[in-house]
């Protein structure tokens, strides 16, 4: 198998490509990419949308997480982490996609970075403000789709490491607000066990923020 590396930064939407790594237990090479106010203009000769995660593969750039979660569940595919049915396959990309374009995108897209949605600093306070609100919208719509510990079929997807992350930033933004989502909260709880998790956090010098039950 050639090299392969993920390009990351501490704590953002990278950490599930990173914990995915980690569950196959493969061979790999963590690249840490600081962000601060945004991403150092050298990173852009690596990926000119200038964001993370990137995965360098068999000679391949790869961005978007839906592609990178791809790429790594390849490398096993007796894992089934993308679902162990073709349905479960379509549900995995169904929530993927919903995931990364309206609950990271826009909803926390305008909570965390309002300047890219308006160019007034007086608006931003507003546009937070809706950003959250669709934040809480689209948290009490994963309540009610989760069914179990798993978000697709009764087993582990890269569905749950992608939902760990959001959670994670949610209850960094908002204290205690996961009182709110019982079952999500089981979810990540019962994830964040699993070595993977525990080691991706550990390399990357951050910490969970999950609730103490």
């Amino acid at each position: 198998m050639e090299s392969i590396v993920l390009y990351y930064s501490p704590g953002a939407c990278s950490l599930a490509s990173h914990v995915l790594l980690r569950e196959l237990g493969i061979k790999f090479e963590a690249v840490k990419v600081e962000l601060t106010a945004s991403l150092p203009e050298s990173f852009r000769k690596i990926n000119p949308k200038m964001r993370v995660p990137v995965l360098s593969i068999e000679g391949e750039t790869i961005t978007e997480t839906p592609a990178i979660f791809t790429a790594i569940s390849q490398l096993a595919p007796e894992r089934k982490l993308l679902g162990r049915s073709n349905i479960e396959i379509v549900r995995t990309y169904e929530w993927l996609n919903w995931l990364s374009g309206t609950l990271h995108g826009q909803a926390f897209g305008g909570f965390v970075r309002p300047h890219r949605y308006v160019d007034d600093p007086a608006l931003y306070p507003a546009v937070k403000a809706k950003g959250w609100k669709n934040i809480e919208d689209c948290f009490e719509k994963i309540e009610s789709d989760l069914a179990g510990l798993h978000a697709v079929g009764d087993n582990f997807t890269v569905v749950d490491i992608f939902l760990y992350v959001f959670y994670r930033w949610a209850n960094y933004g908002k204290d205690q607000i996961m009182d709110k989502y019982p079952k999500y909260t089981k979810l990540v709880t019962h994830l964040a066990k699993r070595k993977s998790v525990q080691e991706a956090l550990e390399a990357e010098g951050i910490v969970s923020f999950l609730p103490k039950l």
